[in-house]
């Protein structure tokens, strides 16, 4: 059986599938190109990430199609109920990340208090010439200990970032649909932890309550922050969007930003993937890193040993 990863997979995923006896092929084939090639090649499983899509167009083409891989959380970029009504099987990793786009959060946050989403685009350019205006103009970072920090979406990736803060030592609040409570286990590197139970609240007064926002949400139709849920944040307050493009208004969040209502902003999704609008590249209040909370080794690593894992639960077995 061939599994294409047309959007790459981890070496320790392919050892994975090619040791149980599938053919892995790891080219890139353009998005128009796809259902040819899969039919092509009689391939089984494709597996993808944000980049290519599996619409109902492909689903219908590729009759010899028996499962499509999410490598990642969402999967707003395949038709999933309408795979599974064909009989196709569409599967995900949904925990394999959580860490490294925890992390990623506290990376914009730890640069935003101390500027230096700022500070790494002037130094190149005045470093050596207005070193100590520069200087000045950096020397009111604030700490993140003491600080309350609000997740609004306290799924799988919410809990690791409340994890991070608890050991930073801020205060968590967090707000979610789905979920009345959580017990966070913080664990330590000598095998000692804590539990922190977390009861959430209405959004508005996370939004009201937090020196910094965290969102963690799917992707939806209309906005989760607009000028509305800017209006009650705090003055000075700064907001991080590792979730989903689209979840929030940036049209209102450059002009929080120009008006001084939120001190910065960190990005890592945008509304207008893979060409953000210039108006958020170009601000110096913003953090910008382009869609990579799920990119470490780590987290590659555990995505694609777990879609090779279920993969072969899938379909070894329907072969016995």
């Amino acid at each position: 059986m061939k599994v294409l990863a047309n959007d790459g997979v981890s070496q320790s995923g392919i050892n994975a599938l090619e040791a149980a006896g599938f053919e892995v092929i790891t080219v890139t084939v353009a998005q128009e190109q796809l259902a040819n090639y899969i039919n092509e090649n009689k391939v089984d499983v494709v597996l993808v990430r944000s980049a290519t899509t599996v619409r109902k167009d492909v689903i219908d083409a590729c009759p010899c199609l028996k499962v499509i891989g999410r490598g990642g959380v969402g999967m707003d970029n395949i038709d999933v109920e309408y795979a599974r009504e064909k009989g196709v099987h569409v599967i995900n990793t949904p925990a394999a990340s959580s860490q490294s786009v925890a992390e990623l959060v506290f990376a914009h946050l730890f640069g935003g208090v101390r500027y230096l989403y700022d500070s790494n685009r002037n130094m190149p350019l005045d470093g050596d010439t207005k070193f100590k205006a520069l200087k000045k103009n950096y020397a009111k970072g604030v700490e993140l200990r003491g600080k309350t920090i609000g997740i609004i979406g306290f799924g799988r990736i919410g809990r690791e970032v409340a994890k991070i803060a608890l050991g930073v030592g801020m205060k968590v609040i967090a707000s979610d649909k789905f979920v009345g409570k959580a017990e966070i286990k913080v664990e330590f590197y000598n095998g000692q932890f804590i539990n922190v139970e977390i009861e959430t609240e209405p959004v508005d007064d996370v939004l009201r309550h937090a020196d910094f926002i965290s969102l963690h949400v799917p992707a939806q139709k209309d906005y989760v922050i607009g000028k509305a849920q800017f209006d009650l944040m705090k003055d000075g307050s700064a907001i991080i969007n590792a979730a989903r493009g689209g979840v929030v208004d940036e049209v209102a969040l450059v002009a929080a930003l120009e008006s001084g209502k939120l001190s910065f902003a960190g990005l890592d999704t945008f509304q207008d993937e893979p060409k953000p609008a210039v108006q958020l590249l170009m601000n110096d209040r913003i953090s910008l890193t382009p869609h990579i909370g799920a990119a470490t080794n780590e987290a590659q690593d555990r995505i694609g040993t777990e879609l090779a894992e279920q993969i072969k639960s899938l379909l070894l077995i329907d072969n016995k």
